[in-house]
């Protein structure tokens, strides 16, 4: 993209950096396995319903997503005419060599990862792009963040509330020498991306260095890879483009992407969480119930596999 396509604006809004007006469409990448397809829709569902803007690109990395799940996502293409772009990452090379290996625990999945790898898998041309865990939920435009000052940095984020904990572990100690706790530290969750910067990050091979420093297993996984590469490099955005463990009182405070990183998430039936109503209709009851089913469907397949010792 030619730097004459970027003009610099200042912010209407004093919470917000200054604007750029960027030509094309706004990118946006999502990464998730098939058991996490609902929420993926509601992200996306999300941000096509707060924008009039209907060139959204949406680049799907997923893992193993089931072919009946492919319909959801179609339904956006018929609703908002935007486009939808899936990658299977079970048949990507660079995915399987560079990140599957790496360290996971029992709630995440390797696909979490693919952001990492997000220069080389999306197609040659993207110069910015958003990223979104699919555990957040849009009720701002999305323009509004595409369209942020980047500084002439390679990643710009929200920093992170439990930044410290984050980054030294338990009783702040247990990872002293990895991260300077005085320094900021973004959460990984919302990034809007410069794509050719972060490629010429090259990022594969600062992981090959983390191994060779034996402190991968320490890492707080891709988050704490992003933030050790990007180091002093990186540009703060308002924390209302990543508003983690929202509650019902941050309704009030005009959020513009929230981030159900606590233990109550919006598609649970009674969590008390912000615009948790707001979420069950934008994924759709019948979405909301179908993946209801699938996911007690899973907990109890999980128990009994548990009580005859399979694994």
């Amino acid at each position: 993209m030619a730097s004459a396509d970027f003009v610099i604006r200042p912010a209407a809004d004093p919470w917000e950096c200054a604007k750029i007006t960027v030509s094309g469409p706004i990118h946006i990448v999502l990464t998730f396995d098939d058991n996490f397809w609902a929420p993926a829709f509601a992200v996306a569902r999300s941000i096509c319903l707060c924008t009039t803007r209907r060139d959204l690109v949406f680049h799907l990395l997923h893992d193993g997503l089931k072919p009946e799940r492919m319909p959801d996502f179609e339904n956006l293409r018929q609703e908002f005419g935007v486009t939808v772009n899936h990658y299977e990452l079970s048949q990507n090379a660079r995915f399987n060599e560079v990140c599957r290996n790496l360290p996971v625990d029992n709630r995440l999945h390797t696909v979490m990862y693919a952001r990492l790898l997000i220069d080389a898998i999306l197609p040659a041309g993207v110069e910015r792009a958003i990223y979104l865990d699919c555990d957040t939920f849009a009720v701002s435009p999305i323009e509004k963040l595409f369209e942020q000052e980047m500084q002439g940095r390679p990643v710009a984020g929200v920093s992170d509330p439990i930044r410290q904990l984050n980054m030294l572990g338990r009783d702040i100690r247990t990872k002293t020498g990895i991260f300077d706790p005085a320094q900021d530290y973004f959460n990984s969750g919302v990034m809007l991306i410069d794509v050719p910067k972060y490629a010429a990050a090259n990022i594969p091979a600062r992981i090959e260095e983390f191994k060779a420093r034996g402190i991968l297993e320490k890492l707080y996984f891709d988050q704490d890879m992003l933030n050790l590469i990007f180091k002093d490099n990186w540009t703060k955005l308002p924390w209302r483009f990543n508003v983690t463990d929202p509650q019902v009182a941050h309704q009030a405070m005009d959020p513009y992407i929230l981030h159900y990183t606590g233990r109550a998430r919006p598609w649970l039936l009674y969590a008390n969480v912000a615009y948790r109503r707001s979420y069950r209709h934008v994924m759709t009851n019948e979405l909301f119930y179908r993946y209801m089913r699938h996911r007690w469907k899973r907990f109890w397949l999980k128990r009994w596999n548990k009580l005859i010792g399979k694994r």
